[in-house]
């Protein structure tokens, strides 16, 4: 009897063990459980479907491609752009808010109903004058002077746009719940737009921001950023007016404020630290050299890699206004005019996005790209490596020992406020100038329309991750509250009396827009922007 019981008692101990167990296991923190195969294999199958839908929309890219490029416009004068994409977001079933955040030319697209609230955008705006046409193996403004896309600008938001039509699509048919908003970029060039979105509470409720940014390249990043934030500031001197030959000296010169105030700060660069930027331009100097300027104005952008930085070399630049002021006698005022905090991006939404940007693979460059990528390297005299063929690697956090400064873009204010992540795409051509007629070569050719599609492929796919997988969601936002902002606070560097500088370029495009519009695309005539400019590709 004995041997019986234990040998029961053995066996029961035996079941027991080998029972699942009453509470199931949590997963290890930072990773999700595991997914139903059948789930996995729907999201497979939906990621394709938007990848054909995007293809089947291959003709509207490149005529949003096209037409924001002849519109050329510069930073808050994107009116045409404004009508041109709400048109078309109307068309297909999108809401739109327009005279968003105070500023005329911005809006916000909508479509569909509950969480999550992913949010597509890009910037929209041109540089002052970088008008070119495209395809064109020199400097030919399509109208001298004017402003163009020599960023490449032009071909962002259509990939949004494109990535939300074909969400939508997929979302109608298969009942998924959820929220697409597209929004533009606007001024991204004056770094004064995105701040005022923020404030204005544009992104109250967005779960993630799935931004994009043209580039030779198809990659994405996670974690502090390399580049800098900056504050973008307006000082103007008052003086006194007087005869400049008759009796100078009843006047106080607010230009030589402008001007000593520039000596300083450029005798202070040598004491400044080595990831610090700065470069201004002198916005008003005066009327005629017989009249002593009683007023005179000077515009800096301070650069720099943190906030707190940032602030100092505010502080020191308003420091230096003062002291001209004091040695000339005259009064000084400053105003905010944009600004930009260092970026910072999601790990796990770039880590999804690498994922996608690895499905999609680069555009299929014929051998007519890879000829023309080479011809427009000779000639701005860098290597000619033609276009790439194959993705980087995902982006890793820059140490701030490691980080020279550099460039800045105000998405870093929206980094700072939900998790954010920018996707590179591949619409441009490697070792181009930037900020540069001849950045604005390609961007209306086969390359920008094949870089624009696999860029809203990826993008919509990064959508579709959000849309089915909760747990990509949580953990982005986990990312966000517990690593990213755990001990570094949002502090905005616009203040709450500043207004966006919607007047800024007015009187510019005043003058250049009649002169420009007689050469905005017509799609409805020409297939491609290059048709209707006569322009041969590649060039011969």
């Amino acid at each position: 009897m004995r041997t019986r019981s234990i040998w029961v008692t053995l066996t029961l101990l035996a079941l027991l063990a080998a029972a699942p167990s009453a509470t199931p296991q949590k997963p290890k923190p930072g990773r999700a459980a595991a997914r139903p195969a059948a789930a996995d294999a729907r999201l497979d199958r939906l990621k394709a479907e938007v990848a054909r839908e995007i293809d089947g929309l291959q003709t509207l890219t490149q005529q949003m491609v096209d037409s924001l490029f002849s519109f050329g416009e510069p930073g808050f004068q994107e009116f045409e752009t404004k009508r041109y994409c709400t048109a078309i977001l109307r068309e297909h079933g999108f809401a739109v808010e327009e005279a968003v955040a105070g500023i005329p030319t911005a809006w916000l697209a909508t479509w569909g109903s509950g969480k999550p609230v992913i949010a597509l955008g890009s910037d929209v705006d041109g540089l002052l004058e970088t008008s070119q046409k495209p395809g064109v193996l020199g400097h030919a403004p399509i109208v001298e002077g004017a402003p163009g896309h020599g960023e490449g600008h032009n071909s962002g938001i259509p990939l949004s746009i494109t990535a939300a039509i074909a969400l939508k699509r997929v979302m109608e048919r298969e009942k998924i719940p959820g929220t697409i908003r597209v929004w533009p970029g606007i001024a991204e060039e004056l770094i004064a737009g995105k701040a005022h979105f923020v404030k204005a509470g544009v992104f109250d409720g967005v779960d993630v921001v799935l931004f994009s940014h043209v580039s030779s390249s198809f990659g994405v990043s996670w974690g502090s950023a390399s580049g800098t934030g900056l504050v973008s500031v307006e000082y103007t001197f008052s003086g006194t007016s007087a005869h400049a030959g008759g009796a100078p000296w009843s006047g106080r010169s607010a230009l030589d404020a402008v001007e000593l105030m520039d000596v300083a700060w450029n005798f202070r660069r040598e004491h400044l630290r080595p990831s610090h930027r700065s470069h201004s331009v002198i916005t008003h100097g005066g009327g005629q050299p017989n009249v002593v300027p009683p007023t005179a104005s000077v515009w800096y952008y301070f650069r720099e890699i943190d906030y707190p930085h940032i602030k100092e070399l505010h502080e020191l630049g308003n420091t230096m206004a003062e002291a001209a002021a004091m040695m000339t006698g005259t009064k000084v005022s400053s105003r905010v005019l944009g600004a930009a905090w260092p970026q910072h991006f999601n790990r796990p939404v770039a880590e999804a996005t690498y994922a996608n940007i690895q499905r999609v693979g680069m555009p299929a460059w014929s051998e007519d790209d890879q000829a023309f990528a080479k011809a427009v390297q000779r000639l701005v005299k860098a290597r000619e490596q033609g276009l790439p063929t194959e993705v980087g690697k995902l982006g890793q956090p820059v140490k701030p020992e490691d980080n020279r400064g550099g460039g800045s873009d105000d998405i870093g204010d929206v980094s700072w406020t939900v998790p954010t992540i920018t996707l590179r795409y591949p619409a441009n051509i490697p070792g181009l100038p930037g900020h540069h007629w001849a950045s604005a070569i390609a961007m209306a050719t086969p390359v920008a329309h094949k870089g624009a599609v696999a860029g809203a492929k990826v993008q919509a796919m990064t959508a579709l991750d959000l849309l089915l997988k909760p747990e990509l969601v949580k953990q982005a936002w986990d990312y966000f509250r517990n690593e990213q902002t755990k001990e570094t606070t949002y502090q905005p560097l616009v203040g709450p009396d500043d207004k966006p500088p919607v007047w800024l370029n007015e009187k510019l495009m005043r003058e250049l827009r009649p002169r420009m519009q007689p050469f905005y695309y017509d799609p409805a005539k020409y297939k491609t922007y290059l048709e209707q400019l006569g322009i041969a590709y590649p060039p011969q």
